[in-house]
Order: C-alpha cells, then sequence, then structure tokens
C-alpha cells in the first residue's frame, strides 16, 4: 500500500491569507524554519496507478499539478483517482469536489449517510454537481464494515466512527450523529500492515483505540497544540476540544495517548492548524514530538505500508 500526503494543513492552508499570527507571519518572511502547506487530503493506491483521494480540499487543483500520478496519462480525459472518499461534510475536505466537475462520468464518492444529507441540504454540493459530472455515491457504513473501494485492490477498508463535530451548515452541529466524522483503518492483503487515518478526532473511543494498535502507521489529527491554543493567539474564542479536535498536549492529549503505542508504530500527526507552533521545525515543541517519536506531516511526504 502506497500513501501520499498531498495537504496536511488545516483549513485555510498554512500561511491561511488573512492570517498574521507568529507562525503565518514567519512563514511569509522566512523568519522561522517552516514548510507551506496546503490543506489536509491524501492518496492512497495498491499499484501507484490507480488512486483512492481521501477528502477534496479547496487546494486540489494544486495537490494534482504537484502529484504526477493523479494526472491524465492514459487518453485524453483521465485521471488516476479512481474514488474519493469523505471523511466528513467540513469545507476544506469537500470544496475541492465541484474543481473536478469536469470529469466524464459521474465521480465515485464513498461516504456516509449523515455526510450524503450534509452535502445535499446544508450545503448542496451534490445537487450542483448534478449538473456538471454528477455523484455516484456508496454508503460507508457506520458498523464497522469493512468494504474494497475501487482504486486500491488488495487494501480493506474499514471505516469507523469518531466523536468530532458537523460543520456549522450542518443540523446536527454540536449535536453530532454517527457518521459526522470518521477514521478509516486500512488493511493490505498483501503485505499484512495497516494504516489508521483520522484528522478530525475529538475523543478517544474504545473501538478508535482498537484500531490505532492494530495499525503499523498512525496517521492523526493533529490540529492543535493546545486546547485554548486559538484563544490565546487571539484568533477565535473556540477550543480545540469544542471544534472536534484532541489536543497534543496536556492530561488526555493526542500525546498522552500516542506514548501508549508499541515502539514499532510509526506515528504522525496531520491537518495542522496555522497557529500550531508545531509547524516551526525548530519550535520547543518540535523537540516534545522527537523526544515521544512523532512525526509531523507535510505536503509530497510519501509513505509505503
Amino acid at each position: 500500500m502506497f500513501l501520499k500526503i498531498l495537504g496536511s494543513a488545516a483549513g485555510g492552508g498554512f500561511p491561511q491569507w488573512n492570517c498574521n499570527c507568529p507562525m503565518c507571519s514567519g512563514v511569509r518572511e522566512g523568519s522561522i524554519n517552516a514548510r507551506v502547506r496546503t490543506q489536509s487530503s491524501i492518496a492512497v493506491s495498491s499499484d501507484r496507478t490507480d488512486w483512492v483521494l481521501f477528502n477534496a480540499s479547496p487546494d486540489i487543483l494544486t495537490q494534482i499539478q504537484q502529484c504526477g500520478v493523479l494526472q491524465p496519462s492514459r487518453q485524453l480525459r483521465d485521471t488516476g483517482i479512481q474514488s474519493i472518499v469523505l471523511m466528513d461534510a467540513q469545507i476544506d475536505h469537500t470544496t475541492g469536489l465541484l474543481m473536478l466537475r469536469e470529469h466524464k462520468q459521474p465521480l465515485s464518492i464513498w461516504c456516509t449517510a449523515a455526510v450524503r444529507e450534509d452535502l445535499s441540504e446544508g450545503n448542496p454540493l451534490f445537487k450542483v454537481l448534478s449538473h456538471y459530472a454528477g455523484i455516484d455515491w456508496q454508503e460507508l457504513s457506520t458498523d464497522h464494515a469493512d468494504c474494497q473501494i475501487p482504486g486500491a485492490p488488495g487494501v480493506t477498508f474499514t471505516p469507523l466512527p469518531l466523536i468530532s463535530n458537523a460543520p456549522p451548515y450542518s443540523p446536527h452541529r454540536d449535536q453530532p450523529v454517527k457518521g459526522d466524522t470518521i477514521g478509516m483503518l486500512m488493511n493490505d492483503s498483501a503485505t499484512q500492515k495497516s494504516l489508521f487515518y483520522a484528522p478530525g478526532l475529538g475523543e478517544m473511543e474504545p473501538h478508535v483505540w482498537q484500531a490505532m494498535q492494530k495499525a503499523d502507521v498512525v496517521l492523526v489529527d493533529g490540529t492543535m497544540w493546545t486546547d485554548d491554543e486559538m484563544i490565546q493567539r487571539g484568533a477565535s474564542a473556540k477550543t480545540a476540544r469544542s471544534m472536534g479536535h484532541l489536543p497534543q498536549s496536556g492530561p488526555g492529549g493526542m500525546l498522552e495517548w500516542l506514548d501508549k503505542l508499541p515502539t514499532s508504530t510509526r506515528k504522525i500527526l496531520i491537518h495542522i492548524n496555522n497557529t500550531n507552533p508545531i509547524l516551526d521545525e525548530d519550535s520547543e515543541q518540535r523537540v516534545v514530538l522527537d523526544r515521544h517519536g512523532v512525526e509531523v506531516a507535510y505536503d509530497g511526504l510519501e509513505i509505503e505500508i
């Protein structure tokens, strides 16, 4: 199984277009050691030719341009993207669908019924796309059922419902329902190795923790370093947890959980918010991550599992 990190930042990317926080101003000015990042998305394949895209960010066209294997190569109108999995209905994970509207056949989209509802009613992207390529919707179960998704033969996908938060336009906002947000366990039949992916994770439930313990590579929510990060930066009155993200530091934080995984597990943070000090590769927080054996995803990172 092959994994490409197309985008590693949270919504807004890094630097965020309207943000002058120390991280954003620092990367613009070159005063901090940091990489520019597009909004969170990955692609998974079993042959490096056909791919399953996870989330379609507003930066999808840039990401495709920077990733040769997703570009047309076999015929006049073509793409390496065979299927699209939506982990939630958040605007930073779905707006890119509009950029794929020229596809010559309906877009094969895999998501839960709750996400389909949000993208049909609250933010009617699916209705808009019906006037262009159209949608071939495939439902992802919230009952831990395995499935096969075109684009990665030999990989078994197991969607797992997570406790996070639905988008502001969702009728489920602040009253989450099963399927608003999912994680995905992916098992490769050839290598017998697995990946757990969850860019939005607000609470560590038993079934989620069990999946993480099984995985050889864990690629999880790295949105904020502290729960009150946005408040301390003066960027928002919301905490990380209220937005459905487990902070890295503090009691019950992501680092505390990642420390409990086997030493052989590769641990990587993704969906990094523009305010998070771990974006500065020379920061004290990066020293802490290094000490805990935790990596920070960046655009273009490739992993073979």
